[in-house]
């Protein structure tokens, strides 16, 4: 499904409503909130706005748990990082109990960080896959979403819900939830704005002979939902 938003504004707040409605709908069936957050631009916005009224004052603050998509491989404080930025925008501005936020941490080596993730994952969800209520994506112009870049080893995994991805043009490692894991989400949104995304997204709606070279194309929910929440500028090219 998708959704065309006016502007990048607009996007922000449907992105930020749709977050409080979730949130609420989870707390009532399970008594908790589940969301893996996206780093990047696009979503920073959604994040200020979660972390000011009227949406702070609507969202159970108390029962929700917050995880990455990915992460860099780069200090706490590094201005890359995702948690970092999270937390400026909107973790700094709520009452979340300090143990419900669980930040990819890369302190060691990725691949004993990757491990590491997965079996926070594992204990957490201690009755199978890691089933996230929400999972929030961007869209990269090369059509990456979380850390799942073109021509990695990490667009093939199946057993494994975390890897660690070298990024060449970075010059780092990363980390990030595989295909596998992102697709046992219960709802799984992208939020993509601006004309400079429009291009990529066409394709992401076009047939490909190579799914793993538009590796956002790899993204379909199991047993959930999938939403593509855009705005105008970058539906430019879609024919719906």
């Amino acid at each position: 499904m998708i959704r065309i938003c006016a502007d990048a504004e607009a996007l922000s707040f449907a992105a930020a409503d749709l977050f409080a409605a979730e949130a609420w709908q989870a707390v009532q069936a399970r008594g908790r909130f589940t969301v893996a957050l996206s780093g990047g631009s696009t979503p920073r916005r959604t994040y200020e706005l979660l972390g000011q009224e009227p949406f702070r004052d609507q969202i159970p603050w108390q029962n929700t748990h917050f995880f990455w998509g990915d992460e860099r491989c780069v200090p706490a404080n590094d201005l890359r990082n995702n948690a970092r930025m999270a937390h400026q925008t909107l973790l700094d501005h709520v009452h979340v109990p300090s143990e419900q936020i669980h930040p990819m941490i890369c302190n060691s080596s990725p691949q004993k960080a990757a491990t590491k993730y997965e079996e926070l994952l594992c204990n957490f969800f201690s009755s199978g896959p890691p089933r996230f209520d929400l999972v929030l994506l961007g869209l990269g112009d090369n059509g990456h979403t979380a850390s799942l870049f073109p021509g990695t080893s990490a667009l093939g995994e199946q057993q494994r819900w975390v890897a660690e991805v070298y990024v060449a043009e970075e010059g780092l490692y990363r980390l990030t939830l595989t295909a596998a894991a992102i697709n046992q989400a219960a709802l799984v949104v992208f939020l993509v704005s601006g004309l400079g995304k429009s291009s990529i997204l066409r394709k992401v709606f076009e047939d490909t002979d190579d799914p793993k070279s538009i590796p956002a194309t790899l993204i379909k929910p199991v047993n959930g939902n999938l939403l593509w929440l855009v705005d105008r500028d970058a539906a430019r090219f879609i024919r719906l």
